[in-house]
């Protein structure tokens, strides 16, 4: 009997109907941009110092330039910019005194500028900005500053927590289902998020938003991936990561746009509202249908990807009957991650290379700095990068395989940022391009591991498999700017080098996985403790009613 990759290529692996479903689902990956690294427009912290009143009036009446103004009235203020002092300090005087000189004021004032006491920002602060952010609007800076990492490290509790229990869920009551209620509180959330009224609420919206976007984005890689043939897994996994670099291109336009967080955050959430229409558009997983037993649901979903493609289904396709009914359904279960050995080995590696791919692609952005200081640019050009990593990986992975390119790509990041930190400052030209090298090999493994990691499981285990996996990332993006802050103190290139040593493992650890190239899909435990033994071609050995809901990853 033949199994659900032979009847997708009676009536079509990635025609019509995968098409346009790609194209739907690749809208959600690009609206999970702003959630993900939303922050940096959103919470942007411009150059900011204490108000003083009396010092906009004294200003005037001296006539000084701002320069001038900053100078007479800032604790600090100077050639070397605004440090910690200029922020967060002011001076303890009343400059509405009538009296004030203009050429010394402070000296005036007290006789001796160094004896000036110097108090907190009991009147807020002055930004110099022409947008709002959320750093502005609730002052979080200095004392609160915190408060922006705590509002950004809620956002990854989200994503870990309800990467798991999403995950879960897709494997438990179907993608479809998860997929649009994810949508819908994501989408409340989200509304209400700029509509926040302090920034108790904005972080308890946001912490809602990530629980459930990462798990929706998950989950809509897995749905497109169990729509199209074997031969089309690596290109739809890849494009769906592509339109989500294309996300990051449209997310800087709208915040250069929209400079203001609330009318931005509404812009990028409201769009969310037409994925509902998904209800109508998508069907539920085939392969999770069969795994589930329901043949007659999995029977209408196949005849109406036919129909879509525009295709006829042969008779000898249209029995889902099985020799196997007394197998009941499967459930997923945590321990069925670890329980049996290949899939244990599988899960170790791949928890610790969705680790390392976080680490590193979010620390190497971290350590390279504001180079233009102009963010829309630095963002703009950090999701250009993605772009030639996503065609090499287009171009070699049918060709060469998963796992060669893969261990290339950790060795590759990890040897550039190697030697981005032995290169000396003299050498900049060097020291950039090494930097750059870097993240585009762990921007090459992090696609790689999205589309690897679904291939590794069962079907009834496969968004769970891959979503608990990826919590890694959740993870290692906590722990990240303590990783490079904290280390830089004590040398400023030593994040490159525990960054260096933490790919190159990963380079070696992904060669002890099998390789996936032609290889289907496995439905069973059993299949996927076999596949180091199958041949590179499709066997058809699991029968449809049995299993099949092939997934796709992160």
């Amino acid at each position: 009997m033949p199994n659900l990759d032979d009847i997708l290529e009676e009536i079509g692996e990635f025609d019509f109907f995968q098409k346009r479903s790609l194209f739907v689902l690749c809208l959600l990956s690009a609206a999970f941009t702003p959630i993900y690294v939303g922050v940096v427009f959103f919470g942007f912290t411009p150059e900011h110092r204490c108000f003083s009143p009396g010092v906009a009036e004294l200003s005037q009446r001296c006539g000084w330039s701002l320069e001038e103004q900053l100078n007479h009235t800032v604790p600090e203020w100077g050639s070397h910019g605004a440090g910690f002092g200029s922020r967060c300090r002011r001076y303890e005087v009343d400059w509405n005194t009538t009296d004030i000189s203009c050429t010394d004021p402070l000296g005036s004032l007290v006789g001796n500028r160094s004896t000036v006491p110097l108090g907190p920002c009991q009147d807020g602060w002055v930004y110099d900005s022409l947008g709002t952010s959320l750093v502005m609007e609730f002052n979080l800076v200095c004392e609160d500053s915190w408060k922006l990492d705590f509002f950004q490290s809620c956002v990854n509790a989200g994503f870990f927590i309800g990467s798991i229990s999403i995950g879960y869920m897709a494997d438990r009551f179907g993608r479809k289902l998860c997929l649009l209620v994810t949508v819908l509180v994501n989408t409340v959330s989200g509304v209400l998020m700029a509509f926040a009224p302090s920034y108790s609420w904005m972080v308890i919206f946001r912490l809602i938003q990530g629980l459930v976007s990462k798990g929706g984005w998950l989950t809509g890689y897995v749905l497109i991936a169990e729509f199209v043939g074997l031969n089309y897994r690596k290109a739809t996994g890849i494009i769906y990561q592509v339109a989500f670099t294309v996300g990051l291109l449209v997310l800087t336009t709208l915040a250069y746009t929209l400079p203001h967080w609330r009318w931005l955050q509404l812009t990028v959430t409201l769009p969310n509202v037409f994925f509902l229409l998904y209800y109508w558009c998508l069907p539920e997983s085939p392969r999770w249908l069969i795994a589930q037993k329901q043949n007659d649901k999995a029977m209408e979903v196949i005849k109406h990807i036919a129909k879509g493609n525009n295709k006829k289904l042969h008779l000898s396709f249209q029995n889902l009957g099985s020799e196997d009914e007394e197998r009941q359904k499967l459930k997923p279960s945590f321990l069925d991650l670890v329980r049996t050995p290949q899939i244990r080995k599988h899960t170790c590696i791949l928890m610790y290379s969705w680790f390392t791919s976080s680490v590193l692609y979010q620390g190497l952005i971290m350590h390279m700095g504001v180079a233009s200081g102009n963010m829309y640019l630095d963002f703009l050009y950090s999701a250009l990068v993605e772009f030639p990593a996503a065609f090499i990986l287009m171009l070699t992975l049918d060709r060469i395989g998963r796992r060669h390119p893969w261990a290339a790509a950790n060795v590759m990041a990890g040897s550039a940022c190697l030697l981005t930190a032995l290169v000396p400052e003299t050498l900049y030209w060097l020291k950039m391009t090494a930097a750059c090298l870097g993240r585009m090999g762990i921007t090459m493994s992090y696609e790689i591991i999205c589309l690897v990691n679904p291939e590794l499981y069962p079907t009834f285990l496969r968004n769970l498999g891959v979503l608990v996996c990826s919590s890694m990332c959740d993870l290692g993006g906590i722990i990240t700017p303590f990783l490079v802050y904290r280390l830089a103190e004590i040398w400023h290139e030593l994040p490159l080098v525990i960054f260096a040593v933490i790919g190159l493992i990963d380079g070696g650890l992904v060669l002890l996985l099998p390789e996936m190239k032609g290889k289907a899909l496995p439905e069973t435990i059993e299949d996927a403790e076999n596949l180091h033994r199958q041949k590179r071609r499709k066997e058809k050995i699991i029968y449809l009613h049995v299993m099949n809901s092939k997934a796709a990853c992160k």
